[in-house]
């Protein structure tokens, strides 16, 4: 996830959460709409897709293309882009008025000399939440940044397909709401896409607030109503396969049966995170929650974060246990139900406390704390150089953790914002090992203490939390792997 970020009145945002909304109105898709393999087949999406990485090295960061020496050649790839829009919004009949709106976006942006691009219509006009079913194909264009993809705002290109199995839908039909959530199988993609980033969120579009039609004088400008939030299981799937294929391989992990076959079936690992992460996605504005867990637009330690993503994931785990443990679940939704619990375990410490930076990776912290805490509770042991782990064991000393966090959140809910970030470091410090040189471990000083929120954040290290002795060496035998996978899908192996 990147910050919120916004340039003059054009915004750009950066939650993960997709809250839920009202009731979508699904309506029933014709079976004349193309797949994604016939669109990505059409010689039109060729064209369309050469065109808009054509475009890119013309666009600064905000998306416009300032120079004018470019707008005849940016004005030719904008066309080309217009008709295969239109030739596709035909046979895309759910996606029709999409399509037809993008052509229309990008036309203006032509006649606007080429500024800040507003694809406010094209955006309010895409709804691909209304008929989740698998295999439901999308082609989108949109100006927009790719989270741990390009941070600058390209034109770029995607098709896909929804991943909606028939036990997903079921779960999201009883006691899992989420009416905005799809998980997608890449197709085709721009470069914006052949990176790590595994999302496709509204708030990544270029757009600029309007004041709703109708809207009495002085009513602010609002973003378009944001009615889906995407991530591309397909590629989650594929990168976790590969990465703990290679971690269990390096640390002589003998993986269960279910495990392994979790490994062996790309298929059965995408249906597996679509339901890990539909559980998690819901669970960002549900809980006893002391404040908006991102508290957008505002600076807090990374640590925060920390917690956050990992008391979503824990909530999927937690959920998954109790539906593996229930006499009445099907054995499908069981055995899925088996799998994330996997999942989130691996993926949590194979790949996240080992990818990226050590620059405030919040990500890295969550899974390192996972780690620390399977192993200081005696369910995780690494003798003799090789991992082993108690499976029968792992369930409720995982779900110990997501209580802790979770009575973290119940009691500050009565504690002033810098009592609850202390208390975070509490819980974090006494698992984890803070660096040395800690300002945080020794205790912040009467004048920070006393002064506001941006004295306490200016002296968290950006590694606040190092690597222990195992993963340090670890990630080195996994550097290579982790790298390999960017821009992995479904089919890359």
């Amino acid at each position: 996830m990147t910050e919120t970020t916004s340039t003059g009145t054009t915004i750009i945002g950066e939650p993960e959460v997709v809250e839920d909304g009202a009731a979508v109105d699904r309506t029933a898709l014709t079976d004349a709409a193309l797949t994604a393999a016939e669109i990505v087949a059409d010689p039109a999406w060729s064209r369309l897709k050469t065109a808009a990485e054509s475009l890119r090295p013309l666009q600064v960061h905000d998306g416009s293309i300032p120079e004018p020496a470019h707008h005849a050649d940016a004005a030719v790839h904008v066309a080309t882009i217009v008709d295969a829009l239109r030739h596709f919004a035909p046979l895309m009949p759910h996606d029709e008025s999409y399509l037809r709106a993008c052509a229309l976006d990008f036309e203006r942006w032509v006649e606007s000399g080429f500024v800040v691009p507003d694809f406010y219509d094209a955006l309010d006009a895409f709804h691909p939440a209304r008929d989740r079913r698998d295999g439901v194909a999308h082609l989108v264009v949109f100006p927009m940044y790719t989270q741990n993809g390009s941070a600058d705002r390209l034109v770029e290109a995607v098709v896909f397909e929804i991943i909606w199995p028939e036990f997903v839908a079921n779960l999201e039909a009883g006691d899992y709401r989420n009416p905005l959530y799809l998980g997608l199988r890449f197709a085709d993609f721009t470069a914006g896409y052949d990176t790590n980033s595994a999302v496709l969120f509204p708030e990544s579009v270029a757009v600029t607030p309007r004041v709703p039609a109708g809207a009495p004088d002085g009513a602010p400008a609002q973003l378009p109503t944001f009615t889906w939030g995407a991530i591309f299981a397909d590629r989650e799937a594929a990168r976790f396969r590969r990465v703990v294929r290679a971690a269990a391989e390096i640390t002589k992990l003998e993986l269960p049966e279910d495990a392994l076959e979790l490994l062996d079936d790309q298929a059965l690992a995408e249906r597996t995170f679509v339901m890990w992460d539909m559980i998690h996605d819901r669970t960002h504005m549900r809980g006893d929650l002391p404040f908006d867990p991102f508290m957008i637009k505002q600076r807090m330690p990374f640590f925060l974060y920390s917690l956050e993503e990992l008391r979503c994931d824990l909530t999927a785990f937690r959920e998954a246990v109790a539906l593996w443990r229930h006499p009445d679940t099907d054995d499908v939704t069981r055995q899925h139900a088996r799998l994330v619990q996997y999942a989130v375990i691996f993926d949590r410490i194979f790949r996240f406390a080992i990818t990226g930076t050590r620059v405030r990776n919040y990500d890295g912290v969550g899974g390192q704390l996972l780690f620390a805490w399977m192993h200081q509770k005696g369910v995780l042991h690494w003798t003799d150089t090789q991992l082993a782990i108690d499976w029968d064991a792992v369930p409720d000393v995982v779900v110990d953790l997501s209580n802790a966090i979770n009575d973290l959140y119940w009691a500050s809910i009565d504690r002033p914002k810098m009592v609850h970030w202390l208390k975070a470091y509490e819980l974090v410090s006494s698992t984890l090992t803070p660096h040395p040189a800690s300002a945080w471990a020794r205790g912040l000083s009467d004048e920070v203490l006393a002064g506001p929120p941006k004295g306490y954040t200016d002296l968290v290290l950006d590694d606040e939390f190092p690597l222990s002795m195992f993963y340090e060496a670890l990630q080195k035998k996994m550097a290579v792997v982790i790298e390999s996978t960017a821009g992995i899908t479904g089919t890359s192996e």
